[in-house]
């Protein structure tokens, strides 16, 4: 099984006032998935992450994508296959451009 490591080449930060205002937001019920709340930089590409995206990117620290979803499922109110296709589009886009390897 395919396990996701975050690339030890990347540089990140959470933005914790953002953080802070997407979780007051979301108690509201309100869309926050413009909102950015970390920013990843490497190799002179730098990446604005939403809250589902910085939740994702903090799980990519060996855990396979079951793992992933079977931790995140219980924070949102999707369906499990909506999810997983979320989960896999942005896992996707960072591995196309470096921030995440797969290894066995």
């Amino acid at each position: 099984m395919q396990k996701i490591y975050r690339s030890p080449n990347v540089m990140w930060r959470e933005e914790q006032d953002a953080l802070a205002q997407v979780r007051e937001a979301l108690d509201r019920g309100d869309d926050v998935e413009e909102t950015g709340t970390s920013v990843l930089f490497s190799g002179g590409t730098m990446l604005s992450l939403n809250y589902l995206g910085t939740e994702i990117w903090k799980l990519c620290d060996g855990r396979s994508v079951d793992a992933v979803v079977a931790e995140l499922l219980p924070q949102f109110d999707v369906e499990e296959a909506v999810l997983r296709d979320d989960i896999q589009a942005l896992l996707d886009e960072l591995s196309a451009k470096g921030f995440i390897v797969y290894a066995e």
